[in-house]
């Protein structure tokens, strides 16, 4: 093959790559819409300790965001809550950001857990005495250890010793 012959397969080649992408809309973007936290999500099956402490943590921030929306109307997603709850700086200003007072996002931290307890038990994750356990101790526990429980829910899931530790001696 000659050089000229070459360049120019090469040119058709990525000339055609160029339309099939078009062809295929490629043209334009569109993000992804962020979906409804009040619109309930299957668990998949979960494999493993790590899974299952991500879907809680979804679950529960799903749950806390849709508490929000409506008992305040602020149109709050799962993301934005997730980002939210790094810090007490984080939160603070989130809580600026939407209108809402101590008491309204402590109980939609409470309802947040409240809905992941329940969907976990729901899909097996949870024992059913465990979750009755776990509800108790949402509505008890420290704001602070509830926003840990949401961030890192493995210690829910890793064994009996981590759920008792989890709850800090909170149960009544």
């Amino acid at each position: 093959m000659s050089g000229r012959t070459l360049i120019a397969v090469s040119a058709a080649a990525s000339a055609l790559v160029v339309v099939v992408y078009l062809a295929l809309g490629g043209a334009g973007y569109e993000p992804t819409p962020v979906a409804d936290p009040c619109e309930p999500r299957a668990w998949t099956a979960p494999e493993g300790v790590e899974e299952t402490a991500q879907q809680f943590t979804l679950s529960a921030l799903d749950g806390a965001a849709c508490e929000l929306r409506e008992t305040t109307g602020a149109d709050v997603t799962r993301e934005t809550l997730a980002l939210a709850l790094g810090t007490a700086e984080s939160r603070e200003q989130f809580a600026e950001d939407f209108g809402i007072d101590d008491a309204e996002f402590e109980a939609a931290v409470r309802a947040g857990l409240a809905r992941a307890i329940d969907d976990a038990e729901a899909a097996g994750a949870l024992d059913g005495t465990v979750a009755d356990g776990l509800r108790v101790a949402a509505e008890h526990v420290p704001v602070d250890e509830a926003i840990a429980l949401i961030v890192d829910a493995r210690q829910l899931f890793e064994d009996a010793q981590g759920i008792l530790e989890a709850l800090g001696g909170v149960l009544p």
